[in-house]
């Protein structure tokens, strides 16, 4: 296929995806020669196009880097990338006005139409995400899921020494600001050219929704404040959290508790993740029901999970964010020394907040509040509950939201040290890390090992470190003393 008809064909979907209309082919192949530095367009074809925008794409950005438009650098690459697919992508009025014409036919066809979109022009990297190892465990608290995360490209170390010496720039303010729709992006800053955002209304404030660029799970979503503020989790989370899943019953939507070490990695703007997808903690089962003082006509209870989990679910959405802001209040101010739980340090730092998921079933509105602590002892100096040391070789990093629904985010790293794990069981050559090895050994000890069931019984390992890696973080254990406290505060509400 030649240069040109690459173009005509990129024009092509270009156009179908409803930013343009015919009248403009001439325009945009223009453009695109100019930004590829070509200086002529040849004849062409206006046909049926069955290559996909990527591989057209790649085909383009290979030119220009043949051109010597750009450069090797994976930022330059990017930026291109995402300019090239800025003609892909209506302008944000337009993005929203189907939006609201898909909504007003169903909540569905809406994240549906907007969803495709965001995979067709590229903002989310679905051939990146492919690259990840996920892999289902089961385990006691239900069938965990494991994604070790391979999506993200890796810098070279110049590109990343270039980095940290460019200039710093104060704009956008963070990554989820508004200001980031459209931004061409710099060398270290992401492109988002082609990035949009969908405004909602909650609660007489400024929202808005998008995809993440390098989704965890079907139709990660973010909905933010469009006021860049710090997260907080106060009555009006709740209000929106209800109200968001009340717009959209088919997904959940949860926050990031708003303190460090328990908190998301975003914790300078007010954002919330939600999507369509069913996590292990909303299948597992209240295990036993109890009244809360003011709330009669709510069902609340505790939730069959490693960590601390209270289930409240009821038809009156403004009576389950009540029931949820009562508990917060009484659980910021609870503290039980017998388990190492304190709500303050001697200087007055708070240490207690929750993470809050809401969802939809059928007419009832459904909360889990999961109690986090964040302090930290001499024994435990990265926090009490936070990964302790003899699960750190798999993960030693903060558990938010999407772990503590049962997804594991583990780090790029396992990829290759879990290979060496598998050498190490078979008695091959190999480099295994120093820090698997008590854990190989044992493992050793424990199986019968061949080269046909290796992988299931390293798999089914890390899935057991990742439940106890929830099991730590929960403020109130699993076992009799823990359950014990945590009926102790239940006894409270």
């Amino acid at each position: 296929m030649t240069l040109s008809q690459t173009i005509c064909d990129f024009v092509t979907l270009a156009i179908q995806a409803g930013g343009w209309m015919e009248m403009d082919r001439i325009y945009l192949q223009n453009r695109i020669l100019g930004m590829i530095g070509e200086e002529a367009f040849e004849s062409a074809t206006v046909r049926p196009v069955e290559e996909s925008a990527v591989v057209l794409m790649d085909q383009l950005v290979t030119q220009a880097k043949k051109n010597q438009v750009i450069g090797e650098a994976l930022a330059e690459t990017e930026i291109l990338e995402a300019q090239l697919m800025d003609f892909l992508t209506p302008p944000p009025s337009v993005v929203n006005a189907f939006f609201a014409q898909h909504y007003a036919k169903d909540p569905q066809e809406a994240t549906d139409y907007f969803y495709h979109l965001c995979q067709q022009n590229d903002y989310i990297k679905t051939r990146a995400i492919k690259k990840n190892i996920v892999f289902p465990v089961m385990t006691e608290y239900g069938e965990l899921e494991i994604t070790i995360n391979l999506s993200k490209p890796e810098k070279d170390p110049k590109e990343i020494a270039a980095q940290r010496a460019a200039a710093a720039i104060d704009y956008p303010k963070c990554l989820l600001c508004l200001e980031n729709e459209g931004y061409k992006g710099r060398l270290n800053y992401p492109a988002r050219t082609n990035h949009r955002i969908i405004r909602m209304n909650l609660d007489g404030e400024a929202w808005g929704l998008q995809y993440s660029p390098y989704a965890y799970y079907n139709e990660h979503s973010i909905f933010l404040s469009l006021e860049h503020r710090p997260m907080k989790i106060t009555r009006k989370t709740f209000d929106r959290l209800l109200q968001i899943i009340e717009v959209l019953p088919h997904y959940f939507v949860g926050s990031n508790a708003d303190l460090p070490i328990v908190g998301g990695s975003i914790l300078s703007h007010d954002h919330y993740q939600g999507g369509r997808h069913t996590f292990a903690m909303a299948k597992a089962p209240i295990e036993k029901t109890f009244k809360l003082t003011g709330f009669d006509e709510l069902t609340v209870g505790i939730v069959k999970w490693p960590l601390s989990v209270i289930r409240i679910q009821g038809r009156d959405k403004q009576k389950v964010a009540a029931a949820s802001d009562y508990i917060l209040a009484q659980w910021k101010e609870y503290s039980d020394p017998s388990v190492s739980i304190n709500a303050y340090s001697e200087d007055g730092t708070p240490h207690h907040t929750i993470t809050p998921i809401a969802r939809k079933q059928g007419e009832y509105f459904e909360m889990d509040l999961v109690l986090r602590d964040n302090n930290v002892s001499d024994e435990h100096p990265d926090g009490i509950f936070h990964p302790h040391k003899d699960v750190q070789h798999i993960k030693k990093e903060n558990i938010g939201l999407i772990e503590v629904m049962g997804l594991a985010v583990l780090p790029p790293r396992l990829a290759t040290e879990l290979e060496e794990v598998r050498a190490y069981l078979l008695d091959q050559p190999n480099q295994i890390a120093a820090y698997h090895i008590p854990w190989a050994q044992e493992m050793k000890e424990t199986y019968t090992i061949t080269e046909e069931n290796v992988t299931e019984i390293v798999y089914q390992e890390v899935g057991g470190i990742f439940a106890k890696v929830l099991e730590y973080a929960g403020v109130f254990k699993r076992d009799a003393s823990g359950q014990a406290a945590f009926m102790r505060f239940i006894n409270k509400l």
